[in-house]
């Protein structure tokens, strides 16, 4: 399991959608949303005082779909980009006069269980 070290601040994370929360393309393949093991819990272990937005190279014409799927699965999120292009997502982010590094980026294998973790250092 990947384990992140996080400041005691209030955070953002922006997270693709499909094949990082849902099956990769599940909506088209087998016409519902499917949620990824681990996923749910994941998302829920996020402290509320963060900020969590939700990338997808979806259309508009899915949002509803998409928002109605998130509420059913009590998955809370501020804000979902749709529309993004199919390429890369890049994080460009500057760091804290302390030395804290502000951008942190992850990779996973798509459609993969979210084996990702996070712990706090207060020392940050």
């Amino acid at each position: 399991m990947e384990k992140l070290t996080l400041s005691p601040l209030s955070h953002t994370w922006i997270l693709d959608f499909d094949g990082t929360i849902v099956k990769h393309n599940g909506y088209k393949i087998d016409g519902i949303d499917s949620l990824l093991p681990g996923a749910a819990e994941f998302l829920a272990s996020i402290p509320t005082s963060d900020m969590i937005v939700f990338l997808t190279s979806r259309t508009e014409e899915y949002r509803y779909i998409t928002e109605e799927f998130l509420q059913a699965n009590s998955i809370r999120y501020d804000h979902i980009i749709f529309g993004a292009p199919y390429g890369e997502r890049i994080l460009i982010n500057d760091d804290k006069p302390s030395g804290l590094k502000m951008g942190i980026a992850v990779n996973k294998t798509r459609d993969e269980v979210m084996n990702l973790a996070f712990e706090e250092d207060r020392g940050l």
